[in-house]
């Protein structure tokens, strides 16, 4: 695949969404505005598979075909995170990546105190997920889930490594966003943990897409059920577009079971108010729960039958670019001196 669809695939996106901003500007919501946004709705699905790399395909597909999908549908109704009156840039940015724009502005001087923080926090991650690259060299001598748990590991600060990259984009851009990851490893809940820390942009879709109408409808434990699987079935396209290979079903069983979780939960805390765990045992419980489910059913359709050796090799090969690059700038550096 040729490497300029790394520029191509993400300028493609933006136009699109460029071109949506100019139909519903004109077009009210309904039926109408859905007609006029389903070429773009349809390019979405499309652009992932035009991505080079085994990553990015899956980032691609995480970002367009998913969220990027489901803000059009809202858009499509009124509703949603977009608005055809926002600028052009916020609009594009907030249409084709995994962010949300903050109601308020963000304090100056607020922003300026954390910005250290997700700096720090990002080298750190960095620093991880290199370490874990060398660790994987002697994966064959490692239990299968031991392994998991490190790709486990990789993800997260992968993604919080990215988002509070875009983020910082976007404050560049004089945007303000809100954070889409809270410390996830301190959830007390299941509900804590997909509601309120993991993913939340994610949930700020699912939320008005699918929850909100079948709640109103159908109660609220339907409306849990079926925002985790239709969870679960996003997941499973995400796979297809990075493995090729037809859904297992594991990662829907993974997401329905989340949400069964989560209903009784729910049902415990209703039946039982003031049985509330301390935090010092509720967290452990849900980090065990969430890790133990996912090597379960949630890594395996994404790491096994090899692809784990493909995504070592593409990371290897991408951070020794990164490395090129930097004592390339490096000699430059030396040079210009």
């Amino acid at each position: 695949m040729p490497h300029h669809s790394v520029v191509t695939v993400p300028l493609a996106a933006a136009f699109a969404m460029l071109y949506a901003r100019f139909v519903t500007t004109f077009v009210g919501p309904g039926l109408s505005r859905l007609l006029f946004l389903a070429p773009v709705l349809t390019l979405l699905f499309i652009l992932p598979f035009a991505a080079p790399l085994y990553s990015t395909r899956g980032t691609a597909a995480f970002f367009l075909a998913w969220l990027g999908e489901f803000k059009l549908l809202l858009l499509a109704s009124g509703r949603g995170p977009l608005d055809p009156a926002l600028h052009p840039v916020p609009f594009v940015f907030t249409a084709t990546l995994p962010v949300k724009l903050l109601r308020h502005s963000p304090d100056a001087a607020a922003v300026a105190e954390k910005d250290s923080l997700p700096l720090l926090s990002s080298s750190i991650k960095v620093a991880i997920m290199v370490a874990l690259l060398q660790v994987f060299h002697g994966k064959d001598q490692m239990h299968p889930y031991a392994t998991f748990a490190l790709y486990g590991i990789v993800i997260y600060c992968f993604l919080d490594f990215l988002l509070p990259c875009l983020a910082a984009l976007g404050r560049a851009l004089g945007m303000g966003l809100e954070p889409q990851f809270d410390k996830p490893y301190l959830s007390t809940s299941l509900q804590d943990f997909w509601g309120r820390r993991w993913n939340l942009m994610a949930s700020a879709v699912l939320r008005p897409a699918v929850y909100i109408p079948v709640r109103a409808r159908l109660g609220a434990p339907a409306g849990v059920l079926a925002t985790f699987l239709v969870s679960g079935l996003m997941h499973e396209v995400i796979a297809y577009y990075i493995t090729f290979q037809l859904p297992t079903g594991q990662l829907t069983a993974f997401f329905l079971l989340h949400g069964a979780s989560m209903c009784a939960e729910r049902w415990c805390a209703r039946r039982w108010p003031n049985a509330r765990l301390p935090r010092v045992v509720a967290t452990p419980l849900v980090v065990l729960f969430v890790l133990s489910t996912a090597l379960w059913l949630f890594f395996p359709p994404l790491f096994g039958d090899g692809m784990d050796d493909r995504f070592i090799a593409e990371f290897n090969a991408l951070l020794a670019s990164l490395v090129d690059a930097g004592g390339r700038l490096l000699r430059l550096a030396g040079i210009a001196r």
